[in-house]
């Protein structure tokens, strides 16, 4: 009998080394293996809040990994990697599974449905996964291992990878580890860019009176250098979708605001509806993102950036990729040709119905403002799904502030998994920045126990806990007075004891007055976030932001609307 070769590991060793290169009860005993690839276990209270702390950690670092057990574990998550797939997040979900013997004998085990089928959880997330795959042949393991982890990593998007408990501990070569993945784009067709960019610039050359558009793509297929290079050097009027919120440095003198049709700022909406030629990266026009699809960029008059294909007014050209395209424009363009005008001016000021006001409410028009004043370079924000989403329209960034939300998807509870993996993502790469969030006291008790999780690895968020009485984005929509849009009050400030957090270790606030926001936001201490802090911040049920009030009428009407 031969000896294992020294330059043999374990399959489930050699996932984790090129997650680690990257950036339940069936998956114990590769957890072990974790630390042999530099990796450490974070143990979320649930599968969909991991599910959703994978997301937020993605979106910081480029890429994360899940693991979750068999059945019951996977479909718990399952929730959350939709969100992943609707929003191109790249997340790695792996799944540990009954032993393959077991599996081929069809065998009556605990977390299957009890018909022997091992493959139905497989078939179900085939449709939230960009490409799945089950490790049952060693020999083809560490192909099909790269081929996932690199189609994650090119289309930002989840894959599903299942390993049978047994396989994970079987020997396979590590030779492949020598040679990095390789994670470049695939070239574009010569000819075809070289027509895409030659049409582009054309018609940037024609126009009088261009703008930019970045979307959410834009940040998850990583063109956001070029985006920026595109601005600095055209100067052109640059505007954001709400799911772009952060993509842009909303400090450059062309950031003119957020564009989401009908819900856009008055002028905001005039200066992009009067443009002759739009450029739209990375868009993503979802009825949220597009202010209930009252979007006004029509056809003809816009190029429309994509991560696998180009649109050039009525023409699509497949398998064009923006990446390359963006950089042969930027160097190809004759900046002397391009023609701007002045850009709108988007800034913090409250408005004066508000600033004047004696009024101690906290009111949705007063507050984004504010915390647009108070904010800093390089904070990461997160915004739950409801007031908080369409709050932060309002407040103008400083400079690399990154924003995370799930506009598109909209799973309430989103926020509080997402903000513990990006504040986890923080600690490791850049632990002086400050990671916040914005979250509804409704949406709050979908995945509360995530703040266990935070204060366990010693994480320092600032929580707000926006308490007004229920769910408000719900109330917008119907039911502004109706049982089902409320909620059970929580003693909000006691969470943090609740949780474990020492007392010389958590902060808590309650701020009920506009002048106890001011209080707040002057409190050095406070803003310097040197532990957890909750802040308990009461506004008036009935109260929202513009853009959500908005929303809501327009989702309404459709809503109501009966099919023909």
């Amino acid at each position: 009998m031969s000896k294992p070769s020294s330059n043999e590991i374990p399959v489930a060793l050699y996932l984790y080394k090129r997650l680690h290169e990257l950036g339940g009860d069936f998956n114990l005993t590769m957890l072990d293996l974790l630390p042999d690839a530099d990796l450490y276990w974070v143990g979320n209270c649930n599968e969909l809040n991991a599910a959703y702390a994978a997301d937020g950690y993605a979106r910081m670092k480029g890429m994360s990994a899940l693991i979750t057990t068999f059945g019951v574990g996977e479909l718990s998550a399952i929730n959350g990697i939709a969100g992943s797939f609707s929003e191109h997040v790249p997340v790695a979900h792996i799944v540990g599974m009954p032993n393959s013997g077991s599996q081929k004998s069809g065998l009556l085990l605990h977390h299957t449905l009890g018909n022997g089928d091992f493959t139905v959880y497989h078939r179900m997330s085939s449709f939230v996964s960009q490409t799945t795959t089950t490790l049952l042949e060693p020999a083809k393991a560490a192909q099909e291992i790269d081929r996932c982890l690199r189609t994650c990593w090119l289309t930002a998007r989840p894959v599903y990878i299942g390993l049978p408990s047994d396989i994970a501990y079987h020997k396979i070569s590590a030779e492949p580890l020598k040679t990095p993945l390789d994670l470049t784009l695939p070239p574009n067709d010569p000819e075809t860019e070289a027509e895409v960019v030659a049409e582009i610039t054309e018609l940037m050359y024609k126009s009088k009176n261009t703008v930019i558009i970045a979307d959410a793509c834009a940040i998850r297929h990583r063109v956001l250098d070029e985006l920026h290079q595109l601005i600095d050097k055209t100067k052109l009027p640059t505007f954001v979708s709400p799911m772009g919120k952060g993509s842009v440095n909303e400090t450059n003198p062309c950031f003119g605001g957020v564009y989401a049709g009908d819900v856009s700022r008055e002028d905001v909406r005039a200066r992009i509806e009067a443009a002759e030629l739009i450029l739209f990266v990375g868009g993503l026009m979802s009825d949220f993102n597009s202010g209930g699809f009252t979007y006004r960029v029509e056809r003809r008059r816009t190029v429309e950036f994509h991560s696998d294909h180009m649109k050039i007014r009525y023409s699509t050209f497949p398998g064009i990729q923006m990446n390359q395209v963006l950089q042969k424009l930027i160097k190809t363009l004759d900046y002397s040709r391009i023609r701007t005008i002045e850009t709108p001016l988007m800034t913090n000021i409250i408005p004066r119905i508000e600033s004047e006001s004696t009024s101690q409410d906290i009111t949705h028009a007063y507050f984004w403002p504010r915390v647009g004043q108070w904010l800093k370079e390089y904070d990461v924000v997160v915004t739950e799904t409801g007031t908080a989403n369409f709050g932060i329209l309002e407040a103008r960034f400083p400079a690399h502030v990154a924003h995370i939300s799930q506009v598109l998807y909209g799973s309430i509870g989103y926020a509080v998994g997402a903000v513990q993996g990006a504040a986890l993502a923080m600690k490791e790469e850049a632990p002086e920045r400050r990671v916040i969030l914005f979250v509804g006291d409704g949406s709050l008790q979908l995945s509360v126990q995530e703040i266990a999780t935070m204060i366990r690895h010693g994480l320092k968020p600032i929580i707000f806990v926006i308490n007004n009485s229920g769910y408000t984005i719900e109330r917008m929509i119907h039911g502004m007075d109706a049982g089902y849009n409320d909620i059970t009050p929580w003693k909000h400030t006691q969470l943090l004891e609740v949780f474990g957090a020492p007392p010389n270790k958590r902060k808590n606030y309650q701020v009920k007055t506009k002048d106890e926001v001011e209080e707040l936001f002057g409190n050095e201490e406070f803003s310097k976030a040197p532990c957890i802090q909750l802040v308990e911040l009461f506004m008036p049920q009935k109260d929202a932001p513009r853009a959500l009030i908005k929303v809501g009428e327009i989702t309404a009407r459709r809503n109501g609307e009966v099919a023909a």
